[in-house]
């Protein structure tokens, strides 16, 4: 039980403390989950993030569903699941009550535009981080700037870029070992 409230608290820190979705969580995912509990190393949680950003919903809420899962099984995936949402869940519920009343200030509208600078630089700091850790090679620089011209240069969804991307990456592999392999 004690496992399962770390898991639910330590997810908790994040969504409260973590502005701008789920790409700005990343960071914060990483120094908690590999550094701090070592609960995953480097490796493991770049592919949850993969994993999570291949299946429906938010990538950091798919990312501690993966790491409560792998720490204590279905439990472990409700908890660290429920305590990254119920932050969001608060705070959301709060402003949804009061957003009328405090938009009209100026200090809320110039917050608000320090908050987006954060969360960019944030999201920046997430993309540094997936970039050394997932390009390794020639091909990934090939694969990453084929994903990012698909992305921002045609409306194509998400999920052709991650296929295609998994049709890369298993092509790449087969090629790879085939030629490993008549090298013997």
């Amino acid at each position: 039980m004690k496992l399962l409230w770390d898991l639910f608290f330590t997810f908790a820190r994040i969504g409260a403390f973590t502005f701008g979705g789920g790409y700005a969580m990343l960071p914060m995912i990483q120094n908690e989950v590999v550094e701090r509990k070592k609960w995953a190393t480097e490796e493991e949680v770049m592919n949850y993030y993969a994993v999570g950003q291949s299946t429906p919903g938010v990538i950091a809420v798919n990312t501690a569903t993966f790491i409560g899962y792998r720490q204590a099984g279905v439990l472990g995936g409700i908890f660290a699941t429920l305590g990254v949402v119920a932050p969001s869940v608060v705070i959301i519920t709060v402003i949804a009550a009061f957003i009328r009343n405090f938009l009209e200030y100026e200090v809320v509208e110039h917050a608000l535009a320090g908050i987006s600078v954060a969360v960019a630089v944030l999201v920046i700091s997430a993309v540094i981080n997936l970039w050394k850790k997932g390009v390794k090679n020639l091909f990934g620089v090939f694969m990453f700037v084929i994903g990012f011209a698909i992305s921002v240069f045609t409306n194509w969804s998400p999920i052709v870029v991650v296929i295609l991307a998994v049709i890369g990456g298993i092509t790449y592999g087969k090629v790879t070992n085939s030629k490993a392999g008549d090298g013997k």
